[in-house]
């Protein structure tokens, strides 16, 4: 991997790191998005990101579970490849699930908290309006986004 693709994963990781994940994940993800040919093996990876199998294998396992890399195979070989997926609008319309449930969360809170003062219900009513609002506009900008992508290409 050339420095300025070193210098890539190592920002990424860092951004990561900021939402609190681990910034292994973030290496393992800014390789993926910048690796020619875009699958890779785990051995692959190790190598590049000076890091452990396992540390490999907890964060490829991580960011499958999270559906933004894909685990793939080739006909004749065992070893497993990762890339990054290929279809981000999917992951999108995936999350509009993760709103509602976040949503479900802060009514329920809000059922509980029935008959408690305004400035207690607070961050709840704060989460069940916005994670509504993604829930109902979010269908609508990715098929925005899509509809633009499709005129670009």
């Amino acid at each position: 991997m050339d420095e300025e693709r070193k210098n890539y994963v190592e920002e990424l990781a860092v951004y990561w790191g900021g939402f609190g994940m681990p910034k292994m994940q973030g290496r393992v993800l800014g390789a993926l998005l910048v690796a020619d040919p875009p699958m890779v093996t785990a051995e692959e990876l190790a190598g590049e990101l000076a890091a452990s199998r396992g540390s490999i294998s907890s964060a490829t396992r991580s960011l499958i579970q999270m559906g933004i890399v894909e685990r793939k195979t080739k006909p004749g070989e065992r070893r497993d490849y990762f890339q990054t997926r290929t279809n981000w609008a999917e992951l999108m319309h995936q999350q509009i699930g993760a709103y509602a449930a976040f949503r479900k969360i802060a009514e329920r809170g809000l059922e509980i908290m029935d008959g408690s003062s305004p400035e207690s219900k607070l961050d709840l009513e704060e989460i069940r309006s916005i994670y509504s609002h993604l829930e109902r506009e979010m269908p609508g900008l990715i098929e925005r986004w899509e509809k633009s992508r499709e005129e670009e290409r």
